[in-house]
């Protein structure tokens, strides 16, 4: 599927081709605190099916408890997390967040990960009272 996106501000764009069947919902405290929220929402990509088109991101480097070191990309302006990368092994796939993707109301995630980390209540919110708007 080809996709493009941005972030909140439009400074950092991209294009890729990702395969919709490989979109991923993290639960990791890692995740939870990059995002500010719940979990992490994750489309896959192939490293050289990948292109940034316009604007340059911000690089910040996490360094996991194996000592893999995970390439996080924002923008620099609005702050947005934008995509994720690897080194070594891991330079073969890029982790674009689905909230920056603009097609991303066609992406339904497959599979969710770190669920021991989840927050107890993130698991099902179909309870909550729900409006169309604020």
């Amino acid at each position: 599927m080809r996709i493009d996106g941005q972030c909140h501000c439009g400074h950092v764009t991209y294009e890729a081709e990702i395969d919709p069947d490989i979109v991923s919902i993290c639960h990791c405290k890692d995740c939870q605190r990059m995002t500010g929220s719940a979990y992490r929402v994750t489309a896959l990509a192939r490293a050289e099916d990948f292109r940034l088109t316009g604007g340059t991101p911000t690089l910040y480097v996490k360094v996991g408890d194996s000592g893999n070191r995970s390439l996080q990309y924002f923008c620099p302006i609005c702050g947005s997390p934008c995509y994720r990368a690897g080194e070594g092994e891991d330079a073969n796939e890029v982790g674009i967040r689905v909230g920056t993707i603009n097609q991303r109301r066609d992406l339904v995630p497959k599979r969710q990960i770190w669920c021991r980390s989840a927050l107890p209540w993130a698991m099902d919110i179909t309870g909550l009272p729900s409006r169309d708007d604020e």
